[in-house]
């Protein structure tokens, strides 16, 4: 095969589906080259040229080649060991190490003959174990009754335990005293195990742990990431399209809540009540293998242990999975008809998988890393849709509890104590108090007190305060206690989900706990997602969540499980984080939060174990935050890292990205917090809009950038009379708060647009009112006629109120370089504005054929530093047009000329 420039021995010779565009093939070389090299890449692809498919082939292409070297290199070595030679090369031979040095000759002869020897047998290993797995997975794919095989023995054997459970209670005392037992039984389970501190045994759940294909080691794989399950099942079905389709070993991984197949289990609803109830059902099972003497107990456990949780049907689901490509979806469906769990069933198959698919918090949280049997050490990682990738990690690894919650939760400890004082060990009681003590402190920080109603206990001293986390410990006086041990006593006691228990029999009603207001950003982990679409404006009210409505529901669930959350957080270093007070009307309306400042803390490992990291996107720029804040600050050598960025695919002629500087008045447009509000500057900008709706087709899509601003232009536009000279050319549509009504609007959206193009008259199409970081400026698709043009209003800047923002940049002027003569504060204000832009404008530009105008309001993107932050593919094709005139004229002749074309 070729060879090309430091990019392996098959750069330009790829598989792929159909002939690839130059900058696929460039950015596949790429990609090629960084793994070969072991680099850490920051690749950019906009939206529309294909990236999941270069992404797969350029990686899938340079793994193939990289098995087929080390089996050349294996068949060199094991020849070369069976003909008694030397089977080290000079490379591979270890220097001479401690243990070896100044001993004589025939000592070091011997010592690097018995690693040659060792060397060759665990090659041999390796081989017969390769040997045997894919046997057995060509044997699946040959003869199709295999595959059924264990699901009918399955269901013999529950069918035998149905006929053998019916004998057992047609034989059982009388009917009064069995029900006697079961509720004494029911409550039983709600009582804490002794607990051993020292005790580092996982939960295998009565797993034969000689099995051979537990002790196979983990082939040289690639894990893929990104933010969504609906991202990742996309890549799935694109893998499957791809020429690897049939030759990949791919394995999806999710959450206990995406892949559980238990009824019982998934009508908990709440992620960490579904994984607390799974981890007891495992543990009743592996306490029935040991308790099968005591027929009565036998009973009783044997209700609460998964069907699912079956080994040897995990074993099958796991060879199904390697076999042939499944996303999520397809998963769960052979999870329910092998009566499997595919859950655990999927982990099974990671070590054998060449390609493992996984959502974000599962690769960047090292505890949920390591729970699910993920080993970096010399694999590739691929970070798709990494654009947010820093306030991903630092969403994960920051948590918030409210004074209500807090006082919830001490009430329902208090409670479940004294009930169960009796019954419980020394030790548990110890934690028990321990925990108590904590929210007892954490309570007084906020200025109330657990014995009262903290939604009547008024604070004395409101506002915001920043503290580090020795402060916060020493301040509370909690610094004696081990927060490590009480993190791990609540991890293995499964505390929260007792405590969960002995309220939903107890508690009634009353317990539940409200998650619309008072329980926002909880633990870190669990609600991370819901947090990333957040963000403020510049120097104004913070913006609502477009996710709220995900919160608008009661939920029955012990707080205690965000607080542990928080305790978790607690144990980052004392540099790393800020502990943030929130003093409100009341306790229960207080918080407190821990913010996690550096990020690269928990990312260092990531670059420190894997042979190459990619960290991709449609939209990467500016890329200074990926280096310094993540990268560098990760320990990161320089010259390990590596940038690609790519054009479009769409031809120069079809987009038209215009700056512009005053409007039709000459009003100059400058969106700052003290002018945006001016009457003049609302009006200038409904001018703009109602000139443009006359001559674009279609769909306009315009951005603002807040909920509050947005609703407040609306309105002025009501009264002044600008809202019906719209009107008259587009119907008007606002982006809703609550997600689960977006849907519904874009439909109608689109609807109305495809009326108005086929039927013709005064009205030309829609306006769809949108706010930056909201629903709409994120995966979703304005291709076509659904976004010939985009308009940004004003510059998103972030709330530099907020405290937590003002204590990153302080964090990062103490600690980062200045770049180009600027504040590193400075810098983070400006990328977390054009990140917010860049993913906004490339919403309407989506394939090949596409053309859309893109109007950017605001004077102060001419200026050097913004504009160079523009997508280079946007930048290199925009005008900047300081009068109206002229801007209007240029979108005139560009919309006009498309449609002839049409």
């Amino acid at each position: 095969m070729e060879s090309g420039a430091a990019a392996g021995p098959v750069a330009g010779r790829f598989p792929f589906p159909y002939t690839p565009y130059r900058i696929q093939e460039q950015f596949m070389e790429a990609l090629y080259g960084a793994l070969e090299a072991g680099r850490v890449g920051i690749f950019e692809s906009p939206t529309g040229t294909g990236k999941s498919l270069s992404l797969i082939c350029g990686a899938l292409a340079w793994l193939r080649d990289w098995e087929e070297k080390r089996r050349q290199e294996e068949a060199r070595l094991l020849a070369l060991g069976a003909g008694g030679q030397e089977a080290l090369s000079p490379q591979q031979a270890r220097p001479e190490s401690a243990d070896t040095a100044g001993q004589p000759d025939w000592v070091t002869a011997f010592v690097q003959k018995k690693e040659e020897r060792d060397i060759v047998d665990r090659l041999k290993e390796e081989q017969i174990r390769r040997k045997k797995r894919e046997d057995r997975l060509e044997k699946i794919r040959q003869n199709v009754q295999l595959k059924y095989a264990a699901k009918r023995k399955r269901c013999e054997e529950d069918e035998a335990k149905r006929l053998l459970q019916l004998s057992k209670e047609a034989l059982s005392q009388g009917p009064g005293e069995g029900a006697l037992d079961q509720l004494d039984h029911n409550e039983e389970e709600l009582i804490l195990a002794e607990y051993e501190s020292d005790d580092e045994k996982k939960v295998v759940s009565g797993l034969e742990e000689d099995d051979d294909d537990l002790e196979e080691e983990h082939v040289t794989k690639i894990y893929y990431c990104s933010r969504t399950h609906s991202q990742l099942s996309q890549f799935v079905r694109e893998v499957q399209k791809s020429p690897f389709g049939k030759d990949t070993r791919l394995v999806s991984l999710g959450s206990r809540q995406n892949l559980c197949v238990n009824e019982e289990v998934r009508r908990l609803g709440a992620l960490q009540l579904i994984n607390d109830r799974c981890m007891e059902m495992q543990k009743n099972k592996h306490e029935k293998k040991s308790n099968e003497e005591n027929e009565g107990k036998k009973r009783r456990v044997s209700r609460t242990v998964c069907p699912f949780y079956s080994f040897e049907q995990m074993q099958f689901l796991r060879d199904e999975v390697l076999v042939e490509v499944k996303d999520i979806e397809q998963l769960v469906s052979l999870g329910r008809e092998t009566k499997a769990c595919p859950y655990y069933g999927s982990r099974f198959a990671i070590p054998a998988a060449q390609l493992v698919v996984l959502p974000y918090q599962m690769l960047l949280h090292e505890p949920t890393r390591n729970a699910a049997g993920i080993k970096l050490k010399d694999q590739v990682v691929i970070i798709d849709e990494a654009h947010n990738l820093i306030d991903t990690i630092t969403c994960i690894h920051s948590a918030e509890v409210s004074g209500s919650q807090l006082c919830c939760a001490h009430s329902q400890l208090s409670q479940y104590m004294e009930r169960y004082r009796k019954r419980l060990k020394a030790k548990n009681l110890m934690y028990i108090k321990q925990i108590l003590y904590l929210l007892e402190q954490f309570v007084a920080m906020l200025g109330g007190n657990v014995n009262q109603n903290p939604g009547s206990q008024a604070v004395s001293q409101t506002g915001t305060v920043l503290k580090s986390i020795n402060d916060f410990l020493f301040q509370s006086q909690i610094d004696n206690i081990n927060l490590f041990k009480v993190q791990r006593y609540c991890e293995k006691s499964l505390i929260s989900r007792k405590l969960f228990g002995f309220v939903e029999r107890y508690g009634g009603p009353a317990s539940a706990v409200k998650t619309n207001k008072e329980n926002q950003k909880v633990a870190g982990l669990q609600d991370f997602l819901l947090t990333l679409q957040q963000g403020s404006d510049k120097e104004g009210t913070p913006q609502s969540s477009p996710v709220e409505a995900e919160h608008d529901q009661l939920r029955t669930a012990s707080p205690l499980m965000q607080i542990e959350g928080f305790l978790s957080a607690l144990t980052n270093a004392n540099q790393d984080g800020r502990v943030i007070l929130n003093r409100q009307g009341t306790v229960g309306q207080s918080s407190l939060k821990f913010l996690l400042l550096n990020p690269a803390v928990h990312f260092a490992k990531v670059v420190e174990e894997c042979r190459a990291v990619i960290i991709a996107g449609g939209t990467m720029q500016p890329v200074a935050d990926f280096r310094e804040q993540l990268l560098c600050s990760a320990g990161v050598d320089p010259a390990r890292i590596m940038e690609f960025s790519c054009g479009h695919v769409i031809p120069p002629e079809n987009i038209l990205p215009i700056i512009l500087c005053s409007g039709p008045s000459n009003q100059q447009l400058e969106f700052t917090y003290q002018t945006r509000d001016l009457p003049q500057m609302m009006d200038e900008t409904g001018r703009i809009l109602c000139n443009l709706c006359n001559v674009i087709p279609g769909g306009v899509v315009c951005f603002f950038p807040s909920y509050e601003y947005e609703k407040q232009v609306y309105g002025h536009w009501e009264k002044s009379g600008l809202l019906s000279r719209l009107a008259a050319r587009k119907k008007i549509f606002q982006e809703p708060k609550k997600a689960n009504q977006v849907d519904q609007v874009l439909v109608e959206y689109a609807k109305c647009i495809k009326r108005c193009s086929q039927t013709g008259g005064q009205m030309t199409g829609a306006l769809l009112l949108s706010v930056v970081g909201g629903k709409m400026s994120e995966g979703i698709n304005f291709s076509d006629d659904l976004g010939r043009c985009v308009i940004m209003v004003g510059m998103p800047y972030p709330n530099i109120k907020s405290p937590e923002l003002q204590e990153k940049m302080t964090w990062l002027d103490k600690t980062m370089p200045r770049a180009g003569g600027q504040a590193p504060s400075r810098v983070l204000i400006e990328n977390l504005c054009m990140k917010a832009v860049n993913q906004s404008i490339g919403r309407a530009i989506r394939h090949q054929k596409d053309f859309a105008s893109i109007l950017l309001l605001d004077h102060r993107y001419a200026r050097p530093a913004i504009f160079n932050k523009l997508p280079q593919w946007i930048r290199e094709r925009t005008q900047v047009k300081p009068a109206f005139g002229s801007a209007f004229a240029e979108l005139r002749k560009f919309h006009r000329g498309k449609l002839d074309a049409l």
